[in-house]
């Protein structure tokens, strides 16, 4: 990138181009411009008339290139589909027109108007008969050095290569890295197939609080927030689970959200404490009927996004067409950690745990022990898609028990795909006895184990489920981490447009 003095240099000289626009008369900054077309639209209607077009097209993007040739101009004008050359002669503009060229800097908004045509090397190519600023740029955007290969191939250099930088000017990333572009809007497209796969089986999109009393519906350190007009402490919410389930109780069968939740942890390559997700729920169905949805869900998103059921992920393919395979959380643990957990007492736990390098095992009560030896010991081994399913008790607050009566057991389930949870989904808690033993365990491990994720007990939870929750299925979606697979990115920082960073 420009030294810190060179991009000053720029800097006033582009001010003063700028100055010089202003004694003209020329408005720098403009109100409004509307396109006929887009790049790429222009581009394919000339093709596929076969270059017989002559009708005008207006455009408007950035100056990507500038290549002047005394009274003609050539430049190239990117938008979001794409770049289009346009040819620019002093005798068709004018003088003052013509003076607006020499005015301009890469990066400038601009619109243009003219035929297509194409020039004697063969590219299409808008002749502009008419020209007008959008936006005068003051500071240079990061533009790498663009190269021709001997095959014709025009390979982009980044000269942006700071990802600490790209994160947070995204604007600036997003400007000059056309893949990045295209990244976010796969990232919509996943958005958008959801909600199709969603509302076409009757599920009702729906708004939650991200604002609440009490945080639950998963594991986790909440933000904690205070309002002053209640004089009250508030949370921003960990899941959506809770507020979905009171709607089932309300009678609205089927519901989903896709939201912002918020978590109070550690940043990672996998995990922001900002993060969207999607829950649904549906009344009168159980875990093994989110297996199925969250295997029709994800494969759907997949075929849509990349046209096939297989994924290239850091140099794997995975195949997602259903059916995935299925094993119980215990069998995982001891075929890829050789380790029988579910006959082992704390204390023989706690010593595998310090074998496996988990942190803190040391002070860890059963609970911890267990996630984190399941961390340690297996996530990155599976490789997937792969259900993880019958978790432990501890570990499933808001899981009804295994209906053949093992209490040790619940009937949740994992999905895992390279090695990171997915989908998390219960065959959800609705006797509301039950429920409040499991809340009140839950602070019994707060308390004597130090488990700063445990539960609270949600009295208005509990009384909601005092009115009668049928039998219900529900599922969590991470949108960040299926972006991620899709999109072949190793960092969660990647997939989200403005991720949390420390001050800088």
């Amino acid at each position: 990138m420009t030294g810190t003095g060179d991009a000053q240099h720029v800097i006033r000289a582009r001010q003063e181009k700028l100055r010089r626009l202003q004694e003209l008369g020329v408005e720098p900054y403009a109100y409004r411009y509307e396109p006929t077309t887009s790049a790429g639209a222009a581009i394919r209607d000339y093709e596929a008339m076969a270059g017989e077009s002559s009708v005008t097209s207006r455009l408007a993007g950035r100056v990507r290139s500038l290549r002047p040739h005394g009274k003609t101009t050539f430049v190239h004008l990117e938008d979001r589909t794409g770049k289009v050359q346009v040819y620019f002669r002093q005798d068709a503009l004018g003088d003052e027109g013509y003076e607006l060229i020499k005015l301009l800097d890469l990066g400038d908004w601009i619109g243009v108007e003219g035929p297509m045509f194409r020039t004697r090397t063969g590219e299409v190519t808008l002749r502009a008969d008419k020209l007008e600023l959008l936006a005068k740029t003051v500071r240079p955007l990061p533009y790498g050095k663009e190269e021709t290969s001997e095959t014709g191939e025009v390979v982009q250099h980044s000269g942006f290569a700071d990802l600490e930088s790209r994160y947070r000017q995204r604007y600036a990333d997003l400007a000059v890295h056309p893949e990045v572009r295209s990244l976010f809007v796969t990232r919509a497209q996943v958005l958008r197939e959801i909600r199709s796969f969603l509302d076409e089986r009757g599920f009702l999109h729906v708004e939650t609080p991200i604002l609440q009393p009490i945080y639950g519906g998963a594991t986790a350190r909440p933000f904690t927030t205070y309002h002053r007009a209640l004089d009250a402490e508030l949370y921003l919410r960990i899941a959506d689970e809770l507020y979905l389930k009171r709607l089932i109780v309300g009678g609205l069968e089927r519901v989903y959200e896709i939201g912002q939740v918020f978590r109070n942890e550690g940043i990672d390559r996998t995990h922001n404490p900002e993060f969207s997700m999607l829950e649904v729920y549906q009344a009168y169905a159980d875990y093994h009927d989110m297996m199925d949805l969250t295997e029709g869900l994800v494969h759907h998103i997949v075929q849509e996004v990349k046209g096939s059921s297989v994924v290239e992920y850091d140099g794997n393919e995975l195949d997602f067409k259903p059916p995935w395979p299925r094993s119980t959380w215990y069998e995982a643990l001891e075929k890829h950690g050789s380790l029988d957990a579910y006959a082992l007492d704390v204390a023989s736990l706690r010593a595998a745990a310090l074998d496996a390098g988990v942190e803190g095992a040391e002070d860890k009560g059963r609970t911890a022990l267990l996630d984190g030896l399941f961390k340690a010991l297996v996530e990155d081994e599976l490789t997937g898609p792969v259900i993880i399913y019958d978790y432990p008790v501890e570990l499933s607050p808001l899981a009804k028990h295994k209906r053949d009566g093992d209490t040790s057991l619940t009937e949740r389930f994992e999905l895992f795909v390279a090695g990171r949870e997915i989908a998390n989904a219960f065959s959800e808690l609705n006797d509301p006895f039950e429920q409040r033993e499991r809340f009140e365990a839950q602070v019994r491990m707060r308390e004597e184990e130090g488990w700063e994720e445990a539960h609270q007990v949600d009295e208005d939870y509990i009384s909601a489920l005092e009115y009668g929750l049928p039998p219900t299925g529900g599922m969590g979606l991470g949108i960040d981490r299926l972006v991620m697979i899709l999109t072949d990115r190793s960092s969660i920082r990647d997939v989200i447009l403005f991720p949390t960073l420390r001050s800088g």
